[in-house]
C-alpha cells in the first residue's frame, strides 16, 4: 500500500496531529510520504523525515502556499493521487476544510474521524454524537481519509531514514484570498493535546465566575475547557468549547465543573482516561460516565480544591529543595 499524509504545521512546526495521523496510516502499510506544503519549510521537512514509519517527504516550499488555504492545497494532493492508494490528513480544523475537496475532485467516498484501523480497506468510526461506532468498508480504488488525533499514539520523532524530494507547482487562480489571521495565544497547554483538562459549564453562572475554573487549571498546568451552553453565555470564547461541535480531548484527567453531561458534551470527552465531575444536582447525566464524583456547590468545591492543590503543591517545593 502506497500512502500519502498531508502534513499540519504552522511553516513553524510540526503539529501533534501529524504524528498521530503516521501512527494511524502504519497500521495500513508501511510505505508512508509525508507532503509538506508552505513556505519557508526546509527545517519542517528535514525534522519529519526523521520521523518513524515515514519513506518519503515531499516537500512545496512556495510563498504562494505561506498561508493554509484548501483551495490552493487540493489541487496539489490530486497532481499526485495517482501514486499512493490511501490519502491521510487529521481530523482537524485544517484536515476537515481540505480532505473533502479531495475527495469530490477524486469522486470517492471520504471516511472521516476515523478511530481504529481493521484493515486496509475497513476502518472504524463514531456515528450518533459517539453512542455508536460504525464500521466502514471502502471498495474505491483510493481512499480518502480524517482520523481522529487523540485516538492514536504519536509516532517517534526520531529513528526514521526518510528522503526529502522537492516539488513544483503552478498554482491556478482561486476566488479565495488570505486576508488576516486572528489567533488566540495562551501559555497554557493546547486543549486537544492537554494531559489535563479542567472544563467549565453553566453552572459557573458568570464569566467572572469562570476564573474559578483558570485559577484550578493554573495550578494543574492543565489546558480549559468549556461546555457549548457556557460559551453560548458569553463565559468564554468557542476556542475553549469541548464537544460534538467543539473539540475531541482524550486527556489523562478531565475535571467537569458545574457540566450537566449534555450528549453533545459527552461525545467530546467521554474517552477521558479519569473524568472528575463536580456537579450540585445528583441526578446530572455526567455522573454516569465520572470515574469520580462530587455532589456539591461548586462555588464551595472549588476555593477547597484550590487550597489542598496549593498545600500539595508546597509539599512537592520541598521535596525538590531537600533533593538539591
Amino acid at each position: 500500500m502506497s500512502i500519502l499524509i498531508l502534513a499540519e504545521h504552522n511553516n513553524l512546526e510540526v503539529k501533534s496531529s501529524t504524528l498521530n495521523t503516521i501512527s494511524a496510516a502504519s497500521k495500513v502499510g508501511s510505505e508512508i510520504d509525508i507532503l509538506v506544503i508552505g513556505s519557508d519549510i526546509e527545517n519542517i521537512a528535514k525534522e519529519i523525515a526523521n520521523y518513524q514509519h515515514v519513506s518519503k517527504v515531499i516537500s512545496l516550499d512556495d510563498k504562494n502556499f505561506e498561508h493554509a488555504i484548501a483551495e490552493k492545497i487540493d489541487p496539489v494532493i490530486v497532481s499526485i493521487a495517482d501514486k499512493y492508494s490511501h490519502i491521510f490528513a487529521p481530523a482537524t480544523t485544517f484536515g476537515k476544510n481540505v480532505m473533502p475537496r479531495v475527495a469530490v475532485k477524486l469522486d470517492v467516498a471520504q471516511i472521516s474521524d476515523v478511530i481504529n484501523i481493521e484493515s486496509e480497506d475497513t476502518f472504524i468510526r463514531p456515528i450518533y454524537a459517539g453512542n455508536a461506532l460504525a464500521t466502514v468498508k471502502s471498495n474505491d480504488d483510493k481512499k480518502v481519509i480524517t482520523v481522529r488525533p487523540t485516538s492514536f499514539d504519536v509516532v517517534a520523532k526520531d529513528g526514521g531514514s526518510g528522503i526529502v524530494e522537492s516539488i513544483n507547482f503552478e498554482s491556478s487562480e482561486t476566488f479565495t484570498e488570505f486576508l488576516d489571521r486572528e489567533e488566540s495565544k495562551s501559555d497554557r497547554p493546547e486543549l486537544s493535546t492537554a494531559r489535563i483538562v479542567v472544563s467549565g459549564g453553566r453552572g459557573l453562572q458568570s464569566a467572572e465566575n469562570f476564573k474559578l475554573i483558570n485559577n484550578i487549571a493554573d495550578k494543574l498546568n492543565a489546558a480549559i475547557g468549556a461546555s457549548r451552553a457556557a460559551v453560548d453565555a458569553g463565559y468564554v470564547s468557542n476556542d475553549y468549547q469541548v464537544g460534538q461541535t467543539g473539540k475531541v480531548v482524550v486527556p489523562d484527567l478531565y475535571i467537569a465543573v458545574g457540566i450537566s453531561g449534555a450528549i453533545q458534551h459527552l461525545a467530546g470527552m467521554k474517552e477521558s482516561k479519569i473524568i472528575v465531575a463536580i456537579n450540585k444536582d445528583e441526578e446530572a447525566p455526567i455522573f454516569n460516565i465520572a470515574d469520580y464524583g462530587l455532589s456539591a456547590d461548586l462555588f464551595e468545591a472549588l476555593p477547597q480544591l484550590s487550597s489542598e492543590l496549593d498545600k500539595l503543591n508546597s509539599i512537592e517545593k520541598k521535596i525538590l529543595f531537600l533533593k538539591k
